[in-house]
């Protein structure tokens, strides 16, 4: 790092005694969060996680001499302007976090869409009016419905990854449609040699669970019904098993004491048909 300025070095070297130290190291973005959000996040992550802003230069430059396995990684997330946060948090829970701290935010022409943004089916509160052509150009089908303008079906109106367009911000701003959200938005995180990125990171905790039951249950119909014991299903086994086996001894007649009394009352119904048989 020769004829490089002093306070450069000093960053660099910062950085990296942080990310050798730190066990998870994050790449987030800061683009179109303004500076008193972004403080009030710094202040809540106080004993959580450090938040670190440089030049993507001399970050690349820190990473490298962390000597972190894998870590350069990292730089494929090095989109719009970005900073490091470094904690000893489990990655998921880090990302958990700042997602708790995100807020609603209107959308602004110029943006990317995080994820698709879909117009709902339903009333609105406008008059019938322009507004029905400012909705059918963005790509709403829209009506009037009792004196009310109405949107008739779902519209995505902006794909994930898209540029939001300053009419489509306009018609949605209009319609109280915050898609954006206001926080640290997470891009990845490294830990162990191992880069998580967004997509893996934020868990749907309740869809989760949800396949986990499902996967459960799965596994023990699958269990019972090819007979497969296991401490979750035994039970179940045996009373089956029992079940069919004094369904065949009653079939067959077959003498066993716990079914002594249930073949006396079938031996005494075929006699009653035979009797009524031969009466008749």
């Amino acid at each position: 790092m020769a004829h490089v300025a002093p306070w450069k070095k000093k960053v660099v070297e910062e950085l990296t005694n942080e990310i050798k130290n730190k066990r998870a190291i994050g790449v987030v973005r800061l683009d179109n969060l303004p500076a008193l959000q972004f403080n009030r996040m710094r202040a809540k992550l106080r004993g959580i996680a450090t938040i670190k802003v440089a030049k993507k230069r001399l970050i690349k430059l820190a990473l490298e001499k962390s000597g972190k396995e894998n870590i350069q990684e990292l730089e494929k997330y090095f989109d719009g302007m970005i900073g490091l946060i470094l904690t000893d948090e489990n990655p998921f829970r880090l990302a958990k976090i700042l997602e708790k701290n995100k807020s609603p935010a209107p959308a602004k022409a110029g943006q990317i869409a995080p994820r698709d943004i879909v117009v709902k089916a339903g009333p609105t509160p406008f008059a019938p009016g322009p507004i029905i052509s400012e909705l059918s150009s963005i790509g709403l089908v829209a009506g009037v419905d009792k004196g009310k303008v109405a949107i008739k079906q779902d519209k995505v109106v902006v794909k994930e990854g898209e540029v939001i367009s300053e009419k489509v911000a306009s018609v949605l701003t209009r319609l109280g449609i915050e898609p954006m959200e206001i926080g640290l938005d997470l891009r990845a995180v490294y830990e162990d040699g191992v880069v998580f990125d967004s997509k893996t990171l934020y868990v749907d905790e309740t869809k989760y669970r949800e396949d986990i039951i499902n996967a459960v249950r799965d596994s023990i119909a699958l269990s019972i019904g090819i007979a497969y014991p296991t401490e979750e299903t035994i039970k179940t086994l045996i009373m089956n098993a029992h079940r069919d086996a004094r369904n065949l001894a009653l079939s067959q007649e077959i003498f066993a004491d716990a079914l002594a009394k249930d073949l006396i009352v079938l031996a005494q119904r075929k006699s009653e048909v035979l009797k009524a048989l031969l009466e008749g």
